[in-house]
């Protein structure tokens, strides 16, 4: 039975049917992740399901007392002032109990008789494991200080602030919107075991496809109106959306032949026409609509010119930089050479932001020597969006760089080709940036980025609301891409993918250099350990199953060959990804459900015979 559900659901955004006549269901336990291009609706649709949108058409229906927790993109927080006000809700009494006895801990008033008597109403409704819940995640988000204005939060602390507040409430529904955004890894992972721990019943827009495959148990494709369920994880929806893609263009296909031929039978008919040809003309125009739905979508091209590249590039000698008492770099020293590709990992507010201001110049070193390469183009992303005025068109943003580009076949295009090839129609090109979406607003500053042509890639959080299928186009460009690539992600995924080489930011410690990507790097400080433990207790052991030399033969040869399917796997998802080629679509599809199945099987033995061990 739906928890939350859609009843033939129905919106626009201007004049753009979003979608139409959806429905589905929620049911207990169900976690599903929500994909689709950015502009397709996504959030639009998280914010029917929250309430906080009303459908043109149709209906949302929950469950009597149903509590919904919605993260937005861009949380609001009207009518308070401080961060406590929002984090302990003024209608909860537990909670603002514990605000009070926090307040006096925090402001040393441990001879106030009322602290003593807040212990004992938290001790009687048993709300300690509570209160100590809400500190934990308040330390995972990095929420210290609760008497700090709300007003003077970053968009990123703001964001942190509301999932915390989701969190500690503990909803009958999560509703996320980006929820890795502004996150830093190690809070990633705690946050996806957060997640799984019980039957929480989750729906959620990402782009963090580890993160995505950790937590889902549904994905739900939002594409051209229609929404297409697959019961599965990632891997398993592109093999199936690439099945039904194939399917839908020869459907396409066939639909344009018969059109043909009753385009001819339409030009023949007389004025005067029966009931039979009233069906026959309904008929037409239905088939009409129908091949106006060319599925077959316009694919984003990344392809500029890399601008030459000098044997020196950028040297590091002996940096410091500290802000007050925090040091951010202590003696740093690098010689950055061609075709290096580092990620800057390290918890937030350890200074990577701090280090690529540095480096690009925008900040100034406390001593040491920053020495930039005569040929050296810095192409710098940041994470704090776009830049642009209230009125200001799409198309504006882009001339303000360059009217005309050079791609890297060495055509000259004009700055409206080159939107196009990044997917913006021309009637999209002449609105106004702030009418565009937040995956679009992400879109356009990538691109002013590039037709820089630079030589010197640095991107500060580039996945922050794209969608998966951009950020697959991306990773293709930044896999060819032959400058040297600097990259700041939470996306696990993407820093496997893109570097072989870390700088590791720690507080209050030297930078440290890493060769090897973000997997190797855990695997290394977390290694799986074998404990040996003794008792002295006269506990009567318990019988243990001994495997036979043959069994232990088969566990150790399962792990080999499962560890091998997987990377198999992995490759085969990676071409899937990157070719266009039908034929070649279906036979990787066929290979990797042989393999999936394959795998599991596999899998299920190892566990048994770990599970004897």
């Amino acid at each position: 039975m739906s928890i939350l559900s859609v009843e033939r659901i129905s919106h626009t955004f201007g004049d753009r049917w979003l979608f139409k006549d959806l429905t589905f269901g929620l049911q207990k336990g169900d976690r599903v992740a929500l994909v689709g291009i950015n502009g397709t609706g996504k959030s639009t649709l998280l914010k029917i399901l929250s309430g906080k949108t009303v459908p043109i058409e149709g209906k949302v229906v929950k469950t009597k007392d149903l509590k919904i927790g919605y993260l937005e993109q861009e949380p609001s927080f009207e009518n308070l002032t401080l961060v406590s006000d929002f984090i302990y809700s003024i209608d909860n009494d537990i909670q603002q109990f514990i605000k009070e006895y926090d307040f006096l801990i925090r402001t040393e008033q441990t001879s106030n008789p009322r602290l003593q008597e807040l212990a004992d109403i938290l001790t009687i409704k048993d709300a300690w494991n509570f209160e100590n819940n809400i500190k934990t995640i308040l330390n995972r988000m990095g929420i210290v200080d609760l008497e700090q204005p709300i007003n003077k939060l970053s968009g990123g602390q703001r964001k942190r602030l509301s999932l915390a507040k989701l969190l500690i409430d503990e909803p009958d529904v999560y509703i996320l919107d980006e929820p890795t955004n502004h996150l830093d890894i190690e809070t990633i992972e705690w946050l996806e075991n957060l997640l799984t721990i019980g039957q929480k019943t989750i729906i959620f827009v990402t782009h963090d496809r580890y993160f995505l495959d950790n937590i889902c148990t549904e994905i739900k494709e939002l594409n051209e109106g229609n929404l297409y369920s697959y019961k599965g994880n990632y891997g398993y929806f592109l093999e199936k959306k690439a099945e039904r893609e194939i399917s839908d263009t020869a459907s396409l296909e066939k639909n344009k032949n018969l059109l043909r031929k009753e385009l001819e039978w339409m030009r023949r008919q007389p004025k005067a026409r029966g009931t039979k040809s009233k069906a026959r003309i309904d008929a037409f125009y239905d088939l009409e609509e129908k091949t106006k739905s060319d599925k077959r979508k316009d694919s984003l091209r990344l392809d500029i010119k890399l601008s030459r590249q000098g044997n020196k590039i950028l040297e590091l000698n002996h940096i410091n930089k500290s802000f007050g008492k925090h040091t951010i770099v202590d003696n740093f020293s690098y010689i950055f050479k061609k075709g290096d590709r580092i990620g800057l990992a390290g918890k937030n507010g350890s200074g990577k932001s701090t280090f690529l201001n540095l480096i690009t110049g925008q900040e100034l070193p406390d001593s040491g020597e920053i020495i930039t390469g005569e040929t050296t183009v810095f192409g710098y992303y940041k994470q704090g969006g776009l830049n642009f005025t209230e009125k200001q068109r799409v198309i504006d943003v882009v001339k303000e760089v360059a009217e005309y580009i050079t791609t890297g076949k060495g055509e000259t295009i004009t700055a409206s080709q080159l939107l196009t090839h990044f997917l913006f129609t021309p009637e999209k090109q002449y609105n106004l940036v702030e009418k565009l979406s937040g995956g679009e607003k992400k879109r356009l500053q990538l691109m002013r980025v590039l037709i820089k042509n630079p030589n010197f890639l640095i991107l500060d959080e580039p996945t922050n609301d794209l969608d998966i299928d951009t950020l697959n186009v991306l990773e293709n460009f930044l896999e060819n891409y032959t400058g040297v690539l600097l990259l700041v992600s939470h996306d696990r995924f993407l820093i496997d993918k893109l570097t072989d080489q870390l700088f590791i930011f720690q507080q209050e410690q030297p930078i440290r250099i890493y060769n090897g990507n973000y997997s190797d790097f855990k695997l290394e400080e977390n290694p799986v350990k074998k404990e040996t433990k003794t008792s002295n207790t006269t506990e009567p052991k318990k019988d243990k199953v001994k495997l036979s030399f043959k069994e232990k033969r088969e566990f150790e040869i399962l792990e080999q060959e499962i560890a091998h399917i997987e990377f198999t796997i992995k490759e085969k998802t990676e071409q899937l990804l990157s070719t266009t080629d039908h034929q070649l679509i279906t036979i990787l599809s066929k290979e990797l459900e042989v393999l999936n199945n394959d795998l599991e099987e596999k899998s299920v033995r190892w566990i048994e015979l770990g599970e004897l061990i």
